[in-house]
């Protein structure tokens, strides 16, 4: 930690800590601008070793916070996102390593062109400088979110959850080792050193300045607070109201497999589909295997009145279960008039995140994919494919569903901005 923040903390000086490490940031955000693509990754190697050698302690430490998690009687859905074993931490170093192999977006060039008086500009990527992130109880985001800011050539202000402190400190300790033995200021990622919620408000506020855009991830009451009150711009979804539409055309073997996984892979995830549409000319042949497959799953089925004929197991829905992310093994069902019904329940109950409809029928599919206004769209594919990772980005900072400047997975391109260089030989501009 940085020793004039340690400091501050001491002297129960929140505020004054805070600026300090925007200011810290800020330094070390431009050491990073023009930081070489092999430091960069070396950080990251190295970073990803120490994960490795240290999962004990990392285990060690997340017993605590799950502990404290258990005690305060979380849900099983926040106790599995803050759980780390073996398996989870090694998935956390090979993505590192994953990060360290993609192509470095800093210099890329986006466009160049001649201009008749003889300037040539050409529009190449930059940082955006220094991100702030706030998030939970996922440890696991001080590792990505340190590595995506990295690479990208940004500095990270990490705000984790208290729930998540410990574990978070002891992931930063293998990031800072990295950084350090690169010959990279450690100062590029910092933890916020303290649970004092004041420590988030002053992030909101842009720590004067020192922060260019807030990332938040977790819960919706955290997300709504980051964009009500954030002085700066904001890259985040609200909610992941996740819709499978299962049409006329499909494979109802594929439609099956699908929707299960889509659903109770991982529950607690914004990507889980929380609404399953089923096309009413074919709910007869369609609805009952579907939602059999759920129900003897384990879930629960909340369903419009097709789906309650379909099992007497199926719960009657409410108003209230559309378009309301569930987060936990249970699931919206109801019969809707073709595809147009389902693009309309979608643009209805719909936040945007992640929509899939399974057919076998390409313009059919054609149309939902060009119809749909979320930021993920999918053919024939599970929801839970809604992640950085699986779309080869090597991680995420988050998702976004807003429709300026990064939608979808936010990952190293969406970190980054551009600025025109123009390269003359003498020009000036007549009066």
């Amino acid at each position: 930690m940085n020793a004039i923040v340690q400091k501050l903390l001491h002297e129960s000086n929140v505020e004054a800590a805070m600026l300090a490490m925007g200011k810290a940031a800020r330094s070390a955000a431009r050491q990073l601008a023009v930081a070489p693509r092999e430091v960069k990754d070396e950080a990251l190697k190295l970073a990803a070793a120490q994960l490795r050698q240290h999962t004990p302690a990392i285990i060690d430490a997340n017993k605590r916070d799950l502990t404290a998690a258990e005690e305060a009687a979380r849900p099983g859905s926040y106790l599995d996102r803050l759980m780390l074993d073996p398996d989870r931490i090694e998935g956390i170093a090979a993505s590192l390593e994953a990060i360290a192999r993609l192509d470095d977006p800093v210099g890329s060039l986006i466009a160049e062109w001649d201009r008749p008086n003889g300037l040539k500009i050409s529009r190449v990527r930059v940082p955006i400088g220094v991100i702030g992130i706030i998030y939970e109880s996922r440890p696991n985001v001080t590792a990505d979110a340190g590595a995506l800011s990295l690479k990208s050539g940004n500095a990270a202000i990490l705000r984790g959850g208290s729930d998540s402190h410990h574990s978070s400190m002891a992931i930063l300790t293998c990031l800072a080792h990295g950084l350090r033995e690169a010959g990279l200021p450690e100062d590029a990622i910092q933890l916020v050193p303290t649970v004092d919620r004041d420590a988030v408000g002053h992030m909101l506020r842009g720590l004067d300045g020192a922060i260019d855009v807030i990332v938040p991830r977790g819960g919706k009451s955290l997300v709504a607070r980051v964009q009500e009150e954030a002085r700066v711009p904001v890259f985040s979804h609200l909610e992941g109201v996740c819709h499978i539409y299962v049409d006329r055309g499909a494979d109802i073997d594929m439609a099956e497999e699908i929707v299960l996984n889509a659903k109770m892979r991982r529950t607690g995830i914004c990507g889980a589909t929380e609404t399953l549409l089923v096309d009413a000319n074919a709910h007869d042949d369609y609805m009952t295997p579907l939602v059999k497959a759920l129900l003897d799953a384990g879930c629960e089925v909340r369903g419009d009145e097709a789906a309650q004929k379909s099992d007497n197991r199926v719960v009657p829905a409410q108003l209230g279960d559309w378009g309301t992310e569930f987060l936990d093994a249970i699931i919206a069902v109801k019969t809707v008039d073709g595809i147009d019904g389902a693009i309309e329940h979608i643009a209805t109950y719909s936040s945007q995140h992640t929509d899939s409809i399974v057919t076998e029928c390409i313009g059919t599919a054609e149309r939902f994919l060009a119809r749909v206004d979320s930021a993920i769209v999918m053919h024939n594919a599970s929801t839970q494919f809604a992640d950085g990772g699986e779309f080869g980005m090597g991680a995420e900072i988050g998702i976004a569903t807003g429709r300026m400047h990064a939608r979808g997975p936010v990952g190293l391109e969406q970190l980054t901005t551009f600025k025109y260089v123009v390269r003359g030989s003498g020009q000036v501009r007549p009066k």
